[in-house]
Parts: C-alpha cells; sequence; structure tokens
C-alpha cells in the first residue's frame, strides 16, 4: 500500500490526487485534502502528518529541465530529397512546447555508421537529448536501432506497450537521453514522446520496466477531437 493509500485508509480523513506523471504548470491544483466528519481526532491527523512526512510528502512536483535537443532524421528518400520531411516541424513543436530547445538538426540515409556519425556529432555539439526518426521498424533498411548500439547507446529498451508508439526505444550515451520515435510520431498528434518526454526531461531513466508498465492505458483512442492530456490515455 502507498503512502497516499494509506492516508486514506485511516478513514476521517481523504486526499485527492491528480494521476502520476500529469505535467503541472505553476498555479494548478495538485492535491486536495479534506476531514470527512465535522470533528475528527487529534491522533488521526498525526497519523497522516506520519504517513507524509516519513514518505517525503503524498505527492512530488519535479522541475523539468530546459534540454538542448538534437534530432537525427534518417531515410534513404529524405536525405536525398526524394521526399519533403515533415518530422522535424513535429518535433520542433513538441520540443519548443515543453520549454526546451532543438539546437541542431541532421539528416542520414539509412546507413547505420553515418547515423550514429550525427548523433554523436550533436552529443560532441552539447545537444543533451537526443531524438532520432525513423528506422525503427523491421525491415532491411530499417538500421536505426543498430545506428544507436553503434554510437555507444547502452541500457537499452526497444519495444511499447503503447499505441501509437510499439517500435519505440530509449537508451543513453554517456548521460545523453536517446529516444528513437518510430514513424507513428509523423501521423498521430499524441504518441509514447508525449508521455515519455516529460518523464525525462524531470530526471527520470526510463527503462524496460518502466516501459512494460505503460500498457495500461497505454492505447489512444484517436479521438476526433483530441483533449489529451484531459483523456485517458497515459493514465
Amino acid at each position: 500500500m502507498g503512502p497516499l493509500a494509506e492516508v486514506n485508509s485511516l478513514c476521517e480523513v481523504m486526499c485527492a490526487t491528480r494521476h502520476t506523471n500529469t505535467r503541472v504548470a505553476k498555479g494548478d491544483i495538485v492535491a486536495g485534502t479534506r476531514a470527512i466528519p465535522l470533528v475528527i481526532r487529534v491522533d488521526v491527523v498525526e497519523k497522516a502528518v506520519s504517513i507524509a512526512r516519513s514518505n517525503q510528502g503524498l505527492a512530488q512536483i519535479k522541475p523539468l529541465r530546459q534540454a538542448n535537443a538534437g534530432i537525427v532524421i534518417t531515410g534513404n528518400e529524405v536525405f536525398t530529397r526524394l521526399i519533403e520531411d515533415k518530422f522535424e516541424e513535429v518535433l520542433r513543436h513538441k520540443i519548443d512546447r515543453i520549454g526546451s530547445e532543438v539546437t541542431g538538426v541532421a539528416f542520414a540515409p539509412d546507413d547505420p555508421d553515418i547515423i550514429a556519425e550525427e548523433i554523436r556529432s550533436l552529443i560532441s555539439s552539447g545537444a543533451d537529448l537526443i531524438l532520432t526518426t525513423g528506422g525503427m521498424s523491421v525491415d532491411p533498411d530499417d538500421v536505426t536501432c543498430e545506428a544507436i548500439r553503434r554510437a555507444g547507446g547502452d541500457a537499452e529498451a526497444y519495444g511499447a506497450p503503447v499505441l501509437p508508439g510499439a517500435m519505440f526505444m530509449t537508451s543513453n550515451i554517456d548521460g545523453v537521453p536517446i529516444l528513437g520515435v518510430p514513424a507513428c510520431g509523423l501521423y498521430h498528434e499524441r504518441t509514447i514522446l508525449d508521455l515519455v518526454l516529460p518523464r525525462i526531461l524531470a530526471g527520470e531513466t526510463i527503462g524496460r520496466s518502466d516501459l512494460a508498465g505503460m500498457g495500461h492505458g497505454g492505447l489512444c483512442l484517436n479521438c476526433d477531437q483530441c483533449r489529451f492530456p484531459a483523456c485517458p490515455f497515459g493514465k
């Protein structure tokens, strides 16, 4: 039983909070508490306070760091300008909206060594967050996962029980988070990236067990009018 449930099991007091991993802004209400009967015993209040203090509170708010994001856009067709890239605009919008900045964009063909070189180059130039696009499936020319490995990625987790976003990848190179964004990020307004990015910027390391736990609530309903985050996605 977690501390919130423990306090609420005292019966005479209650506390209601927002969902875990909800992004909030200054002035937002995070939690509310009440005494349930008109008069409650002092020992109940003291017990609730003790539970909260021993767990460093019932809710925690973490600031989001401002990242210098590098984007590596992969794919032969985009690299040769056979088709126009749309991914940069999508990712720039998400990065800007969350309070960070895109400091570098690179294009690479479906060559794992070239993609790896571009990843390392962006990190050398000061990027402290890398997003790669495309090449996350299982076709012969989908080599982005291998490229991340060749660039030095470790703590790798590939595949997530989230739709859209099943072919998502997280990794890490010398403390720099690497996020492999599958093609769904181009076609869907909300994907696993919207669930993971705030947690990364809050200082979390998202690994295999974290991704595995996202299956419950990991189904986007693709509503005609998107209401995210005021919806079940990611809850």
